[in-house]
């Protein structure tokens, strides 16, 4: 979807711009290709510049609930200095780099409920106006892909995706949030773990998995989480069933070993990890499912290597209600 907008600060006659990006999905580390298309209005214009913000739909957890808000993680000025004739017509081409903890928005062509887009700001002698919002699909890395389908074949199910506003302590992080991919356990863990809360944390040179699984018997019993992180290269060539469930077997066996009041401490590596500690919570910091993220798949998710079940409607819907929701917005600031 594209959004033409009028530059709200320049009223009627003013330059129109409309972005509009290449084909396909975007890869984390990868580029992000596309054209800005420019008209003029009913004078010429002189263009200072012109930048693509990336933004992304974040909850946050705070001492009152929880929240939704948008949150700028990068941006690129790819044009400005030349004068835009009356009635002109320009497009300008574009290729910028997305960054590697960019979250993964579709598997194998299915949505996961993540919102991201690409807001178009157009500088005009001293006036600004953020002119176009276009949605933003990102798919796998081959890690990420590989780690996915070995947990499909394993028999875990996709539940939600959503991003959360915060750190994961003793990571490389750098964005300001992080992705959450929530699993149902397989019915080999079923009596023993609630569900599986996956991470990845990709950069140059490999990326960082960081599973956490909950204690069975639901959140308000009292009970901490289990957190264990690892490490692959890009192109690492292995047995990622074995992989996979190997670290699903320490996580578990690790959550077992500490108990429900112990996983913060004992020399634990990665203790702390949770509610209070480097997350900057004092509450749980694993939400549930919220309004964007409602993609029921339920437990037989992910089986055969891919996003399996029927991917709700209305995430579909949200993805256009948000951006048509935010435009709104700025044509009410214009």
């Amino acid at each position: 979807m594209v959004f033409k907008r009028l530059l709200g600060s320049l009223g009627l006659g003013g330059p129109t711009v409309d972005t509009v990006l290449d084909p396909g999905a975007a890869r984390p580390g990868g580029t992000l290709t596309g054209q800005v298309h420019l008209k003029g209005g009913n004078a010429g214009y002189d263009i200072e510049h012109i930048t693509l913000e990336l933004v992304a739909r974040v909850e946050a957890e705070h001492a009152e609930g929880e929240s939704e808000g948008v949150v700028a993680f990068d941006r690129f000025t790819v044009a400005g200095g030349f004068r835009l004739a009356e009635g002109e017509q320009r497009s300008i081409p574009f290729s910028v780099p997305l960054p590697w903890e960019t979250p993964i928005t579709e598997l194998h062509g299915r949505p996961l409920g993540i919102v991201l887009g690409v807001r178009t700001e157009l500088s005009v002698a001293g006036a600004r106006d953020k002119g176009d919002l276009d949605p933003l699909t990102v798919g796998p890395l081959p890690a990420q892909e590989a780690v996915l389908e070995a947990l499909g074949r394993l028999g875990f199910g996709f539940r939600s995706a959503d991003l959360e506003f915060g750190h994961i302590g003793g990571t490389g992080q750098r964005l300001p949030f992080y992705q959450e991919i929530e699993l149902a356990p397989s019915p080999q863990y079923a009596d023993q773990v609630n569900e599986i809360e996956m991470t990845f944390l990709a950069h140059p040179g490999g990326m960082e998995v960081v599973l956490e699984a909950d204690k069975r018997g639901g959140f308000l019993s009292g009970g901490h989480d289990a957190l264990t992180r690892f490490t692959v290269g890009h192109q690492d060539a292995r047995d990622w069933n074995a992989e996979v469930d190997g670290w699903i077997r320490q996580l578990v066996e690790h959550r077992a070993s500490y108990g429900s009041h112990s996983a913060y401490g004992h020399g634990d590596p990665y203790a702390g990890h949770g509610h209070g500690g480097p997350y900057g919570h004092d509450d749980h910091h694993r939400s549930g499912p919220g309004t964007g993220t409602a993609v029921a798949a339920g437990a037989a998710g992910l089986a055969a290597g891919a996003v399996g079940g029927m991917v709700a409607a209305e995430v579909v819907d949200e993805v256009g209600d948000f951006f048509e929701g935010d435009e709104e917005d700025e044509g009410d600031e214009g």
